[in-house]
């Protein structure tokens, strides 16, 4: 289970917090997703590291330190759910529990080799269905198998109308022709590390072996992303804010800077300082017709292929939180969450697979595939087809159980 999220009664559940940790807090009841795993038989053998409360794209909690990538230790396990990443790629477990609000399951799975798949908004069975949130929950894994398997255990209730093994079948299935678009310049503006944009064209050109019409081209909205930004500011850190109410709530009592990291307490305190009602008003309607805007070019596309992150694992040292501060942190992140966050907020399906390597430091690359909204189905026949011509899919890390 991932420190994050879903949860089981009384098991531990600290959320990579130091005061959780200290007061050994347990989970007072099954969430819906951590009842669901029960229920398959799923054994939960412990919690895998995350950053506190989830909220990085590097897994390095103060209360536990960092964790490490099975394929070079001097590097990143990604974020949020590194913890999870690692222990499958070094052979721990199978699968692990993970959850994407940015890139959380995409990025890790990226830097360890895994397939990481942020299934569309509702799909899965959770207790936020139906809230529109950008965030959800599923699980990390080595196979494809094992992926679809669980997209098909895990589907939401009002997704079982699907038939039986509808996901895993998929993978067997020959995607229609399609046109796909192929996108390799970063939304955020930064650059793209040569080894990430030399695997997404082999992956455009792999696709147009298959038979499929490949142009480089994105969503319009998709370059938008510094306006993005500052409408978004508008909303408030208030996501930030919501920890430290959920930590009050937990402990039963106040908290103060000694009870979370800087990261957390500095940035909730740029919430505090809320817009006009009307610059919220205006944001928000700006941001639902920027949804909008991105939905509608799959109307035209079927697919958008894209790296997954601009760099393969980064070096630990350049995340490291005892030596940089919480907005050097966030600037860090951002280029790393520049093609995944897009789609969160859209809710569609986005896959990551690792389909290549970089030359120089042999670390794994991820490509990132986007589909409509429901097409989940589409995106595990594409990738069958894509990891069955993948070089090397059954290499494993130095570092492996």
């Amino acid at each position: 289970m991932k420190d994050v999220g879903a949860r089981q009664v009384g098991q531990p559940y600290y959320a990579g917090n130091r005061a959780l940790r200290d007061a050994d807090h347990r989970a007072g009841k099954d969430t819906l997703l951590g009842a669901r795993f029960r229920e398959l038989g799923l054994v939960t053998i412990g919690n895998s590291n995350s950053p506190e409360f989830g909220l990085q794209s590097n897994t390095w909690p103060l209360a536990y330190g960092p964790t490490r990538n099975p394929w070079n230790p001097m590097r990143s396990a990604g974020g949020s759910s590194g913890g999870a990443c690692a222990a499958v790629a070094a052979g721990l477990v199978p699968v692990a529990h993970a959850s994407d609000g940015a890139g959380s399951i995409r990025i890790p799975a990226a830097w360890c080799g895994l397939i990481g798949i942020k299934p569309s908004r509702d799909r899965v069975h959770w207790r936020y269905a139906g809230r529109g949130r950008p965030d959800i929950e599923f699980v990390v894994a080595r196979s494809l198998r094992d992926t679809a398997h669980f997209l098909d255990a895990l589907r939401a209730p009002d997704a079982r109308r699907d038939r039986p093994g509808r996901f895993f079948a998929a993978l067997g299935e020959a995607a229609p022709r399609l046109r796909v678009g192929l996108c390799m310049r970063s939304p955020a503006g930064g650059p793209v590390h040569p080894a990430c944009v030399q695997v997404v064209s082999q992956t455009g050109e792999a696709l147009v072996r298959a038979g499929h019409v490949v142009e480089e081209a994105a969503p319009p909205t998709f370059h938008e992303y510094e306006e993005r930004s500052l409408q978004g500011a508008a909303l408030g850190f208030h996501e930030y804010l919501e920890c430290l109410q959920d930590l009050e709530e937990r402990l039963a009592r106040p908290i103060g800077p000694e009870d979370v990291e800087p990261f957390l307490w500095d940035l909730a305190q740029l919430g505090q300082h809320d817009h006009a009602p009307d610059d919220v008003e205006r944001a928000s309607i700006w941001l639902a017709a920027w949804e909008s805007r991105t939905l509608a070019w799959f109307d035209e596309f079927d697919l958008l292929v894209t790296p997954t992150v601009c760099e393969p694992a980064p070096p630990l040292d350049s995340l490291d939180p005892h030596t940089h501060t919480p907005l050097e942190l966030l600037e860090r992140m951002v280029p790393h969450m520049a093609f995944t966050e897009i789609w969160n907020a859209t809710g569609q399906p986005a896959i990551s697979l690792p389909l290549g390597w970089s030359d120089t430091d042999a670390l794994p690359v991820g490509v990132q595939l986007i589909a409509g909204t429901g097409r989940d189905g589409l995106l595990l026949s594409l990738a069958a087809r894509l990891m069955s011509e993948s070089a090397e899919p059954g290499r494993r890390p130095p570092i492996h159980a």
